[in-house]
């Protein structure tokens, strides 16, 4: 199958590339920087030669979009909104002028639109949507007003031959350097793994092998439409996530942190706590119901597996 991937060269697109190319998939990477065999030319928001990329292709997966691991300021969250926003309706303007438009479209998404709670897990047919929730900070909410601007112009498109599902991922945990994962470890390898602000804001995840495998099952299943939740099972409260954490790489010991001292520490990473305060409780209920089996649904066996795998012979 041809797969086309704007936005794949960050980290969750170079876990998908590199699994896809291994399966035998014809990959084609559309990205502002093209560096490799495979990569094409494109800006993010005008149609140009790279929707011919599209045309005749199987599979669209769009992971555009500017990083969230900034500071939340009024410009960087504008642009987070537009390189989402102007990614995805140009990306629905290739398919719509394709000859041959893509069967299914996979549109990133993110777990971050549902409500900061505790309570009650979120599925994607009882969870809660978030913005203005009480105990959030108030600009929490842009973050969600971005999620669902982002879903909002994916499902307005005119792609009426194209299957569109929308990836409500949680972090994606890999390996690779510079990822997620790579960044909560040095944290616990320097003793500081321990909770934040209490640690009872949950975190969801999933394992990389997961994410690709689920990316292939939805490709399959052609009575899927419409939001994903691309997570593991179990979420768990942060505490508990860093404490397995620890475990799994031998660190006894991870010192707690306050909420001023996770503000200062963002700010000096240049980062934002929402993304390590808000609670994302959330569990993929219609994968389960349609019958995906997650082969690594619980985080200690997860985190042992990456660990194992970063210290291996076979480590990327």
């Amino acid at each position: 199958m041809k797969f086309v991937m704007p936005g794949g060269t960050g980290q969750v697109g170079t876990v998908l590339r590199r699994a896809l190319s291994a399966a035998g998939h014809e990959v084609v990477v559309l990205s502002r920087r093209p560096a490799r065999e495979g990569e094409v030319y494109w800006d993010g928001a005008t149609l140009g030669r790279w929707a011919e990329e599209v045309d005749g292709s199987d599979v669209v997966v769009n992971l555009a979009g500017r990083s969230v691991n900034c500071r939340y300021t009024p410009g960087n969250l504008r642009r987070m909104m537009d390189s989402r926003v102007d990614s995805t309706r140009v990306v629905g303007e290739a398919i719509a002028s394709a000859a041959r438009p893509p069967g299914v479209w996979l549109q990133m998404s993110t777990a971050t639109v549902y409500a900061h709670r505790f309570d009650a897990p979120n599925d994607e047919a009882t969870g809660v949507i978030g913005g203005g929730e009480p105990g959030a900070p108030g600009y929490w909410s842009y973050s969600v007003d971005i999620a669902k601007a982002w879903e909002h112009a994916q499902e307005t498109a005119a792609a009426p031959h194209t299957r569109k599902v929308a990836l409500r991922a949680a972090m994606v945990m890999s390996p690779d350097r510079g990822g997620v994962f790579d960044v909560l470890l040095r944290m616990a390898r320097l003793g500081l793994g321990g909770p934040v602000a209490g640690g009872a804001q949950y975190v969801s995840w999933i394992h990389d092998r997961d994410f690709v495998r689920a990316v292939e099952f939805l490709v399959a299943r052609e009575d899927i439409a419409g939001p994903v939740n691309l997570a593991a099972p179990g979420p768990l409260p942060q505490r508990v996530f860093m404490r397995h954490l620890r475990a799994a790489w031998g660190v006894p010991v991870g010192l707690p942190a306050t909420r001023w001292m996770a503000e200062a520490g963002a700010f000096v990473l240049r980062s934002d706590t929402e993304l390590l305060l808000k609670s994302r409780r959330v569990v993929p209920g219609r994968l389960l119901e349609a019958g995906f089996t997650f082969g690594h649904p619980d985080w200690p066996a997860a985190a042992g597996d990456l660990v194992r795998r970063l210290r291996g012979p076979d480590a990327r």
